[in-house]
Parts: structure tokens; C-alpha cells; sequence
């Protein structure tokens, strides 16, 4: 069969990524990364040492990322992300921003690291006050906090699980159960570190119970590594993603469809609404009373605007 037709696979355009050794999630960062952007994946080298600290200083060694980032130089991706939050930390904001620039003179295209991600997705959503969910020591956690602290961002409570090992086998159940314990004392948002910890599902949930936003490792990565170049990460529910999603389901009504008009007749029958629908129509100023088509993909409903500001989170 000829198939020369088809005139050959669509243009895609690459974001290198620069993960540690043991970095198990390449699938979840594919979720947040849309159909035209592949991901071009490489690992730092071996090394015999647990989750600690002494493990974060190794793997984000200058010499180790330039490695990194000349190998996938050779595929000639756009921009470079370096997946690791705690080896992104450890030096501080200092070490994070000499980090990036080793790797920008390495591939001589635009690069980031997961922390320096969450700094700039932090100032996009207005959050100055986070809870932490982390499954590091107590000693990572900690300098996570003085990480953030240096950027001035108060940390409100945390919770952290102390592995050393296989942190990419943690279930969701007890990511969700850490999140709860750390949001005791009203943040703007929750942050879950590492990379290495799966997140992608448990994001709606949380942003739907806990009426905040909350923001992921991988997530913040695939979110700086694709606005870089001009692209939107993917995700549902996410308040980093949408920044209606901000504000409620009320103000989902602008990216659903226009309601039907009203059928022609003395007494027109009105169809049946959800709850949230009603609520989405009357923010609006919607005239008409047929239900909106497709409602159900848009923010849980059990996300409402309880933040303040008029429906902006605070800052």
C-alpha cells in the first residue's frame, strides 16, 4: 500500500529533560504535554547513594546537567528542564539560578529546573503562604523551606513521609492524606514535591476538597518547560493550567458553549439543570433556561469561590 499520501509524522517540537538517576514518572510528564511536543528524556549518571541531601548535591553537580543537556542536544530541543526539585533546592536560590545558567551555556537554548518553576508558578497564581507535602527526610523538607523562604514565601505546614527509596511507589491515597494533615492553617496553596511522586490524578481532588490551588513538581516543570515556547501544558481541573479555573465553576461559563435558545411555542418545556449549571447561567447574566451542553468537563463541583478578592486567590 502506498502511503506516501499522508506526506510523512506532524512537526513536533522537543523539550529536553534532565531528570536523576532514579526518576521512575517519564509517563506522567507525557500528561501534561500536548499532541504537537515531544519530550526527549536523559538521566544523570549512577550513583550509590539514598535520597538525602549528599544525593541532591550529586546528581545537580554543573559538570553532571551540562552532560545532560549536550546529549540531548543532539535532538535539538527548544528548551531545557532540569527534573528534580530537590536537587534544585539544595544550593538555594543562588545554586538554583547558577544551575540554570550552566545549562543554558551547555545547550545555548533556554533552561529551567523544577524550583526555580515553582517560584514562577507560585507568582502566577498570587500565592505567598504554602503547605508542603514532600516524601523526603525531615532535612530535605527543611531546606525546601529555606529554599522557599529565601523567595519570600512563608511556609504555613507540611507534611513528609522520610523515605530514602523508591519514592515512585507511594499510592495517591497517602499523598491525599499528607495534603489534608498540611493545610491545617488556611495557605494560599499546597505544593507536593518531587518529582519522582506521582500527582497527576490527585490534583483535581484535592483542588476540589481542599478549595485551593495546589501545584505539583511535574507539574510546574511541564508548565514553565512549555509556556517557554509558546505552548499550553495540558491538565483537567488545575488552577495553575486555567486561570478561570481560579475562580470557580461560576466563571467556567466563559469557556462553554453558548446556551440554545428557548424553542418557538406558547409554553416551551424547559429542560432539567444541574446545580452547577444554574449557578454558571446566573453569574453570567445567561437569558436563556436551557442547560449547558458538556458542563460536566468543566471545574468540580465542589470547588466554589472561597477565596476572597472576588473570586482571586490571595496573595
Amino acid at each position: 500500500m502506498d502511503v506516501s499520501f499522508l506526506g510523512g509524522p506532524q512537526p513536533q517540537r522537543g523539550v529536553g529533560i534532565v531528570a536523576p538517576f532514579d526518576f521512575a514518572l517519564d509517563r506522567e510528564l507525557w500528561r501534561w504535554v500536548p499532541d504537537d511536543v515531544s519530550l526527549h528524556l536523559t538521566r544523570t549518571p549512577f550513583v550509590p547513594v539514598e535520597v538525602s541531601l549528599d544525593q541532591a548535591r550529586l546528581v545537580s553537580e554543573h559538570e553532571t546537567l551540562r552532560e545532560g543537556v549536550q546529549a540531548l542536544g543532539a535532538v535539538s530541543p527548544e528548551v531545557m528542564a532540569y527534573a528534580c526539585t530537590s536537587g534544585s533546592f539544595v544550593g538555594g536560590m543562588t545554586g538554583e539560578k547558577a544551575m540554570t545558567a550552566a545549562m543554558e551555556e551547555a545547550g545555548e537554548i533556554p533552561s529551567l529546573t523544577t524550583s526555580g518553576a515553582l517560584l514562577g508558578a507560585l507568582r502566577e497564581i498570587g500565592a505567598r503562604r504554602v503547605a508542603l507535602v514532600t516524601p523526603y527526610t525531615k532535612s530535605v523538607t527543611d531546606s525546601l523551606e529555606e529554599f522557599l523562604g529565601e523567595a519570600g514565601v512563608s511556609v504555613t505546614g507540611r507534611s513528609y513521609l522520610g523515605l530514602t527509596r523508591e519514592i515512585w511507589r507511594v499510592p495517591y491515597r497517602d499523598v491525599v492524606d499528607m495534603a489534608r494533615e498540611a493545610v491545617s492553617d488556611a495557605p494560599d496553596a499546597l505544593f507536593i514535591s518531587c518529582t519522582n511522586l506521582p500527582t497527576y490524578d490527585v490534583i483535581p481532588q484535592l483542588e476540589a476538597e481542599l478549595r485551593m490551588p495546589v501545584l505539583s513538581a511535574n507539574q510546574v516543570t511541564m508548565w514553565d518547560a512549555l509556556r517557554r515556547i509558546g505552548k499550553e501544558a495540558v491538565g483537567p481541573y488545575q488552577a495553575l493550567l486555567d486561570p478561570v479555573a481560579r475562580r470557580g465553576p461560576a466563571a467556567m461559563t466563559s469557556s462553554l458553549p453558548a446556551a440554545a435558545p428557548e424553542p418557538a411555542g406558547p409554553e416551551p418545556v424547559e429542560a432539567p439543570r444541574p446545580v452547577e449549571a444554574e449557578a454558571a447561567l446566573a453569574a453570567a447574566g445567561a437569558e436563556s433556561g436551557e442547560p449547558l451542553d458538556g458542563y460536566e468537563q468543566g471545574y468540580p463541583s465542589g470547588l466554589t469561590d472561597e477565596w476572597g478578592g472576588g473570586g482571586q486567590p490571595p496573595v
